[in-house]
């Protein structure tokens, strides 16, 4: 015991002193010196190369799959489609629950974006697999494509997704996720200044050093286990789970040193196909993104178009705020319909607004899926925020960091989504922002603070 609060009274010491000093990560000597290990550094004997067959199309009806010339190909062990898959639905959002599930593992009778994967192939070499994957004949009925949000919501566009019925998700609360708080008719009304604009963002990939994949042995009794390289270890066994019809604890899942996610590896797009490889074949199996599929088919940041409506005041208030958010999710939702959610929540800023209304969608377009990257579904809001502050700024001809002082949320505010504002220091954080800066702010603004006497 007294060993216990000794280290335990170091460490809150230690901790105490880390503000202000050079921290050497703990990883950092094996980066250098080429020790740290990584998933793809193991290697087994009989391994077979996993490569998938990719749909050359946005947009596509599959009439035929023709694999007779690549099972003859010199090195082939098997060849899978969607037959093959246990329940061939991609169910990330489902653990959360957020359905439907919408995207198959291999597609079945249609591709929505190019680079869909169709059919994959095994066989004892990457080369052998490669070259197999290029005599798959498939025979596509090429469909019209939407590619971007307007085009996708436009009257008589084609339907992307027959999951939905309709290029958007479907939330509990109708088409959108919405924000109602006051009423921002009054407050426009009342503003002695309106700024509508319009920001977009294009997909923005996370581009990691390592690509994507996994590596499986099968080891008897049905039991498998996946170095993976996998952001989300439970996600991962979770989806694998439901997708192969398999108990969990058949499945061991080792992670380790990831060469780089910011997001991108949260999807489950190797693990159950590369185990099922493994299990229909009994051989070690290996599926890595070639540096081509992890540029052209790893979900990136989605783009987004969002619309912001300010109503403010000559002093600086702003008095009413308005918000569309347009999230492209691609062809499939996987983590879209929860990062527009977010996005819904966090259009106002950190600022108290009394008047708010914000509508987000998540449209589905024939582009690659988009998912997680670094804070997705608020970072982009939080770039188009900060623009609308500077333009609300010079609108009125104030300093744009004292005109965030007076809209700054402190402590006792009433968020649009209903709670209340706790521990907020931002009014601090702008004060010592300014003073390292050196930007000057009147002396009302440095001598506020974030609670708010009653």
């Amino acid at each position: 015991m007294k060993l216990a609060k000794s280290y335990f009274a170091d460490q809150r010491k230690d901790d105490l002193r880390e503000l202000g000093q050079g921290l050497q990560r703990a990883d950092v000597p094996g980066h250098v010196t080429g020790k740290t290990a990584y998933f793809a550094d193991r290697t087994f004997p009989g391994m077979l190369y996993l490569k998938m067959v990719r749909s050359p199309h946005h947009h596509a009806r599959i009439r035929s799959i023709d694999l007779s010339e690549a099972e003859r190909h010199p090195g082939v062990h098997r060849i899978l489609t969607h037959k093959d898959i246990p329940h061939n639905l991609y169910t990330v959002l489902i653990l959360i629950q957020v359905g439907p599930e919408d995207e198959h593992v291999l597609a079945e009778d249609k591709v929505r974006w190019k680079g869909e994967a169709v059919v994959a192939v095994l066989a004892d070499s990457e080369r052998a697999a490669s070259e197999a994957a290029a005599r798959v004949k498939i025979d596509y009925e090429v469909l019209p494509a939407v590619l971007d949000i307007e085009a996708a919501l436009a009257p008589g566009a084609p339907v992307v997704n027959e999951h939905h019925g309709q290029n958007h998700y479907m939330y509990d609360s109708g088409p959108s996720r919405k924000v109602r708080f006051g009423d921002v008719a009054k407050g426009f009304a009342e503003a002695d200044h309106v700024l509508e604009q319009t920001y977009w963002s294009s997909p923005i990939e996370q581009a990691p050093m390592e690509t994507t994949g996994c590596i499986v042995t099968p080891d008897g009794n049905d039991r498998f286990t996946c170095y993976t390289n996998t952001q989300a270890m439970f996600f991962t066994l979770d989806n694998t789970s439901i997708i192969l019809q398999m108990p969990g604890h058949k499945l061991h899942l080792v992670g380790g040193t990831v060469g780089g996610g910011f997001g991108g590896k949260v999807d489950v797009t190797v693990e159950p196909i590369a185990i099922l490889a493994a299990k229909l074949t009994g051989r070690p199996v290996s599926f890595i993104y070639s540096r081509y599929e992890e540029m052209q088919v790893s979900s990136p940041r989605a783009a987004e178009k969002i619309v912001l409506k300010d109503g403010v005041m000559k002093d600086g208030r702003i008095v009413a705020r308005q918000v569309w958010g347009y999230t492209d999710a691609g062809a499939y939702s996987r983590h879209s319909p929860y990062g527009a959610q977010k996005g819904a929540a966090h259009y106002p800023g950190p600022y108290t607004i009394p008047n708010v209304w914000v509508d987000t969608w998540c449209v589905y377009t024939n582009r690659t899926p988009s998912s997680a990257m670094r804070g997705f579904g608020v970072t982009i809001a939080d770039f188009a925020l900060e623009v609308q502050m500077d333009k609300l700024a010079r609108l009125i001809g104030m300093d744009p960091l004292e005109f965030r002082f007076v809209n700054a949320y402190r402590d006792g505010d009433m968020k649009a989504h209903r709670q209340e504002t706790t521990g907020a220091a931002l009014i601090e954080c702008m004060q010592e922002a300014s003073r390292v800066a050196s930007w000057p702010v009147a002396e009302k603004y440095m001598n506020m603070s974030s609670y708010r006497e009653s």
